[in-house]
Order: structure tokens, then C-alpha cells, then sequence
């Protein structure tokens, strides 16, 4: 089934590719952890505060607090983040997109293709 794509999600990934922490997504996992922890028993105006605090400086979304902890300590491709997300409700478009963000941000790395990695070696 063919779906609608947003115009401005012009990024595309090779199929298989997976993503990981960087050091600095470490450090921003950790914070978002914080302020979740922080402002969960104030309400949820009050963790809508925080996590909107804790992006702005760092340029993304509140949401994409989630997709960090998802990675935390793990490689996982588009389809993996998106079965384990799944019960956040969050849309593949809406992942891919925070996915975009963090790798921008530099939170997110790319994690070599074993293609690559044999065209390294040889």
C-alpha cells in the first residue's frame, strides 16, 4: 500500500539502515530522563513544560525525548523503532521525522552499513 509522504520529509535512509546514540545523545537522553522524571508528579501541563524546555535549546521536538530513550544502548533500524514505539502513537512519519531532527542535532548517528563496512576493508 502506497502512502502520502510529506513534502518537506525529503530524507531517505538505505533499507536496513540503523540508528544509534552519540555521545551527545547519551547526554541529552539523560536530561530528557530527568525532566520526565522531574515534572511526572506535577500533571501533564507540568511535563509538557519540561519536555518543551528540555527541546528547545537542543532544536527538536518534546517528542523526540522518546525516540532517545528508544535508542538508548541500542542500534535499531526504522521498523524497529517504529514496533517499539508503537504504543507511544507515534506515526512512521512522525519517528522518521525525529529521527531527522537528531541526526541533525548530532544526538543520533548512523550505524555503518555491513556493505560499507566491507567496501572499508577492501
Amino acid at each position: 500500500m502506497l502512502t502520502h509522504k510529506p513534502a518537506g520529509d525529503r530524507r531517505r535512509f538505505a533499507r536496513g539502515q540503523k540508528f544509534t546514540l552519540s555521545v551527545a545523545g547519551a547526554e541529552a537522553e539523560q536530561a530528557y530522563r530527568g525532566a520526565v522524571a522531574d515534572a511526572r508528579a506535577s500533571g501533564r501541563a507540568a511535563l509538557e513544560a519540561a519536555l518543551a524546555a528540555w527541546a528547545e535549546p537542543r532544536r527538536v521536538a518534546p517528542t523526540d525525548g522518546v525516540v532517545l530513550a528508544e535508542l538508548s544502548g541500542k542500534q535499531l533500524g526504522l521498523a524497529r523503532l517504529g514496533e517499539a514505539l508503537e504504543s507511544s502513537g507515534m506515526s512512521t512519519e512522525e519517528i522518521r521525522s525525529g529521527v531527522g531532527r537528531l541526526l541533525d542535532a548530532g544526538f543520533v548517528e548512523l550505524v555503518p552499513l555491513a556493505s560499507q563496512l566491507q567496501n572499508d576493508a577492501a
